[in-house]
Formats: structure tokens, sequence, C-alpha cells
């Protein structure tokens, strides 16, 4: 065991792999900071590279690639209210709302400190609880996996900004969006009217690049008054040192570290929430992050900042998402079932590599050098994300700067790029255009957009695992015929019964009294 993790510690420091994590991680910041191009994207991309890389140097570079583009997503969620990752529309209003208060630095400064920190945490539950944590996400069927993705929508929907009814209605949105296309049990085309481009259903990226992007884009140019707020901001930047350094690294790192520390134990709760739901199959970093914005809402002292600008919130969900990444690494070596779409594609390459994941994988001394090799890019991709992400926040802080009339075009250009670049359909693009006339529509009466997204993302794993369990036995009953099926539909059914009762229970009380 010692052997094999110096040999691994050996090779991870070569120059060569050094270099291939570096280069991995410039291109994941670039990646995640712009709309539309995703973490999977960009890992799909890298493949027919790795064809030319050694095992590790192939791992490494996905490995890095994934946790610096999920954190770059981070920057412009914040600064032009476009979630980089479908994990960022967790908190997209709160990081939006502090940069209109001009603490984008200090919002982007609790990301990337939490991230690495939750990122961290992930490596740890990785290295030393993988087959154990992996053999409890192996007991998990098709009636637990239907309560998490239960869970995951509840909490998009009680947590959003507004009241509960909205966000359920939004939610409601969202599941009628997912069910156009093929269905996912009986292959039926429902709701296609006719398109083709439909079959496979709405494409959730550039819905979301339309809901949160070019709404925000109609908003501006619609609003004959542009915010105070966002020209105070835009003024003091301007008549900022660009040579002080220590004044922009104040704002970034000065103010969050005691923001760290005094908020260690929910960075914690945030962490575990994060890797436990990362190691269940088909979970990620999404419903991660969407759980633990709840979770820290619901123990918050300040409740009703959230959705306003609320830099706990921004700090648990991504200390969530982030730790989240390495416990989806849990399932795909252990068992070999994909945590996640990036781990998935890992699965692939493992195999192109004539490298089986699975139990045996730990046992095999070659391979396991490659196990410890991915360990420890864990840990040196999130220590390199704090210089490299440092440098990224000031320069994305610039978009900041840019006047509206010249920042509008340039966002509804990457709303263009972005969608049209996933698939190479201008198809994609009238979808995102459609959304975005949705979304600026739902704004307009104060309905939160991203259960919309989450809706979208989950409405047909949620349908299909729905149908599955039904076929086996057709009573509702068998929905809680395990324990742990029992327990998770027990407590999804609280969070929408419990706060509706409670203010009956309230009333007969005081009566009483």
């Amino acid at each position: 065991m010692e052997s094999t993790f110096i040999t691994a510690l050996q090779n991870i420091t070569s120059p060569e792999v050094l270099l291939v994590i570096f280069l991995a991680a410039v291109y994941g910041l670039f990646v995640g900071s712009i709309p539309g191009l995703t973490a999977t994207m960009a890992v799909a991309l890298l493949i027919p590279l790795t064809f030319y890389l050694d095992n590790l140097s192939a791992i490494a570079a996905i490995v890095t690639l994934e946790a610096c583009s999920i954190f770059a997503g981070d920057i412009p969620t914040t600064l032009v209210r476009i979630p980089g990752t479908p994990s960022s529309a967790a908190y997209t209003d709160d990081a939006y709302s502090l940069t209109q208060k001009g603490l984008h630095e200090t919002s982007l400064g609790v990301s990337l400190v939490f991230s690495v920190a939750g990122g961290l945490f992930g490596a740890l539950v990785l290295i030393l609880a993988a087959p154990l944590l992996a053999k409890i996400a192996f007991q998990f069927t098709t009636y637990e996996y239907f309560w998490l993705y239960v869970l995951g929508l509840s909490c998009a929907a009680i947590v959003s900004t507004g009241s509960r009814l909205k966000g359920a209605l939004a939610l409601m949105i969202g599941l009628m969006f997912s069910t156009v296309g093929l269905s996912e049990v009986h292959s039926v085309p429902r709701f296609t009217f006719g398109f083709d481009e439909l079959f496979t259903g709405i494409n959730f990226i550039p819905a979301m690049i339309g809901l949160f992007g070019l709404s925000e884009v109609f908003r501006n140019c619609l609003t004959s008054k542009t915010d105070e707020k966002v020209q105070q901001l835009q003024s003091t930047l301007n008549s900022e040192d660009d040579h002080a350094v220590w004044k922009h690294l104040k704002p970034v790192f000065g103010g969050v570290l005691p923001q760290f520390w005094k908020r260690k134990f929910s960075w914690l709760r945030s962490s575990c929430i994060g890797a436990t739901i990362g190691m269940i199959p088909g979970a990620g970093a999404d419903i991660a992050a969407w759980i633990s914005y709840a979770v820290s809402k619901k123990f918050s002292k300040t409740p009703e900042e959230y959705g306003k600008g609320s830099l706990d919130a921004v700090g648990d969900a991504t200390s969530a998402n982030n730790s989240a990444l390495a416990g989806a690494w849990i399932p795909a070596l252990v068992l070999g079932i994909p945590g996640d779409s990036v781990t998935a594609i890992v699965i692939g390459v493992l195999l192109m590599k004539n490298i089986t994941p699975g139990p045996e994988i730990f046992s095999n001394p070659d391979q396991l050098v490659l196990v410890h090799g991915i360990y420890l890019t864990f840990i040196l991709v999130n220590l390199l994300l704090i210089p490299l992400g440092f440098l990224a926040i000031r320069s994305g802080s610039q978009l900041v700067r840019v006047p509206r009339r010249i920042l509008m075009p340039l966002i509804l250009m990457f709303c263009v790029v972005g969608s049209y670049s996933i698939n190479g359909s201008y198809f994609d693009v009238w979808v995102m255009l459609g959304m975005g006339l949705i979304g600026f529509t739902l704004e307009v009466f104060e309905i939160p957009l991203g259960p919309v997204v989450l809706g979208i993302i989950l409405g047909g794993r949620l349908e299909q695992a729905f149908v599955q369990n039904l076929t086996k036995d057709d009573s509702f009953l068998s929905f809680f015929n395990r324990p742990i099926s029992a327990g998770l539909g027990i407590f999804c059914l609280a969070l929408w019964l419990v706060p509706l009762v409670m203010p009956f229970l309230r009333k007969k009380w005081q009566i009483k009294d």
C-alpha cells in the first residue's frame, strides 16, 4: 500500500503530468466561465487527446478540468446572472444580488474558498470511505431514486424566492417541459408538434441560458432606467487602482477567511451532504447544491436573506457541489457505475485503456497506483485552484466595468453561441429564445426560475423511476416498503405537509392558551 502511494506521488509530480494538469486547469476555467460550455462538453472534447496520454495523465486531466470548470461556472453566475453550470442555478439570485450591491469579488471569493474546502473534503471522503459508501449507494433501488428526485425537486421549490405556491408553479412548468420528446419508458413521442429536434426533448442547457441569461437581456432592454446600484458599482470600479494588488486580494480573501471560520460547522454539514449525494449514481452536483441550499436556509438565523444576496447560501451550496465531484467517483471506481455524466465518460476512457472499474481495481497493484494518483490529483487540483481561481476572478470582474449598452449585446452573443455550440443546431437557439421570453414573463410575476431548470433536468428521471416502481407493484405503499425509501419518502412528504399543518396547529394552541 505504501509503495503504491509513493509510486503514485512520484508519477503525479513528474513534469509531464504537472504540465497536463496546469493546461487542463486553464482550459477548465475558460470553459466554465462561458455559459453553455459545460464541464461534460469540455471533457467530451478532451477524449481524443487521451489517446496520446498515459493513463494517469488522461485521468488527471479530466479530474482537473471538472473541478476548475465547476468553480469557473460561478463567475458568469455572479457577474451576469447566467449559470455557468447547472449546480450554479441554486444560488444564482444570491450571487447576482451581491454583484448589484458591489460585493461581486467577495461573493466570488466565498465561492473560491468554500469550493476548495469542499473539494478537499470530498477528496478525503473518496480516500477514506470509498468502499463503504459505495456499498451503501449500491443498495439504492428505483424506489430510493424516485424519492431522491422528489427531494431535490421539493427543495428547489421550497427554498426559492417568494411563496411556496409560486415555487411549486415554477416546478410544475419545468416538469411540463420535461415531458416533451420520447417517453423515458415507452418511447412514445409527446408534444413534438412535428419537430424532429424535439424527439430528444428540450435540452436543458439552452433552456437554462435562455431562462437566466436572455431574460436578463430583455429586462435590461425593456427597463428605461438602469439600476442605480449597478451604475454606482461601475463608477466605483472605474475609479480603482488596478495596480494595488492587496486592494483586490483583500475583498476576495480578507473577509472570506473569517467568514469560513465562522461557518466551519455549516461548511462541514454542506460538504457531508455533497459527498453523500455525489456518491449516489445519477444524483450529481446540481441536486447536492439544491439540497444543501435548502438545509442551509432551514438552519440559518437570517433565512429572509436567501435569494436576495446571502453569502451563507453561496458558501454552503458551493461546498456541496464541489464535494459531490469526488463523491461521484466512488461508485465509478468501486462498482463501475457512473456517479454523473463526467464519470460516465471516465469509465469509457478507462475501458479504452484496458482498465476495468470495479472492486478488482483495488487489488491490482498497477491499477492501485492509478487510484492513488486520482486521490492525489483531487488534492493537488484544489490547491492549485486557489491562485488560478483568484486570477479568474480578477479577469472575470472586468465584466462589470463594461457599460450596459456594450455588455448586453455581448451577453446575447454568448447566449446564441453557447446554445448553438452544444449540438450545432439552430433549433437550440430558438429554444433559448423561447425560454428567454418565458423567463422574462415569469420574472414579471415574480415566479422563480431555478425550479423550472431543475424540473427540466430531473423530470424525465422522475417519470422513469415512477413508472418502473408502478410496474413492479401497482400499490403506492410499495414506495415505502424499504427502510431507506420509507425514510426518504416520509421526509419528502413532511417537507410539504408540515408547513401546511403548522399554521392550524399554532392557531389551535393559541386559542387553547
